[in-house]
């Protein structure tokens, strides 16, 4: 069972990134309808599998892995909790931004940079969160109790 949940983390963990890194090279295209749509869709798999990889993150960390006592005295783990809390505040507005433009997107240049801009910075975050992880794996960074 450790080992299922370990592979459906990791799967929506991969999931996360791919959906934002496909975002990232549809923005850099001309969004017209067929592109507005894709976002669309794009960014609710990526809002499933970010739910997916919170709800069997909390479950691993509860009952399928080492103990929340392990994970509660790691501060890559609080590190690695803000950051993809961090990542989900940055998407609020580009997925609010995708739904406002429809199947007729009337792009505002001004608007698409700072869409661009925060999913670049989804994924900087990203590479955060996976830094974390490494050093949690490896037992760096624990809090002495």
């Amino acid at each position: 069972m450790v080992a299922l949940f370990a592979f459906l983390h990791h799967l929506a963990a991969f999931a996360v990134v791919a959906t934002i890194a496909t975002e990232f090279v549809l923005l850099r295209g001309e969004i017209d309808a067929r592109a507005a749509r894709t976002l669309r869709i794009v960014d609710a798999v990526y809002g499933a599998s970010a739910g997916a990889l919170l709800l069997i993150g909390a479950l691993r960390v509860f009952y399928f892995e080492k103990g929340s006592a392990y994970y509660f005295s790691s501060a890559p783990f609080y590190a690695k909790m803000g950051l993809f809390l961090a990542v989900g505040l940055l998407s609020i507005h580009p997925t609010l931004t995708f739904r406002a433009w429809g199947n007729s997107p009337n792009v505002d240049a001004r608007q698409l940079r700072l869409v661009r801009r925060l999913v670049h910075w989804e994924l900087a975050a990203i590479v955060g969160i996976l830094l974390c992880a490494a050093l949690m794996a490896r037992g760096i960074g624990f809090i002495a109790r």
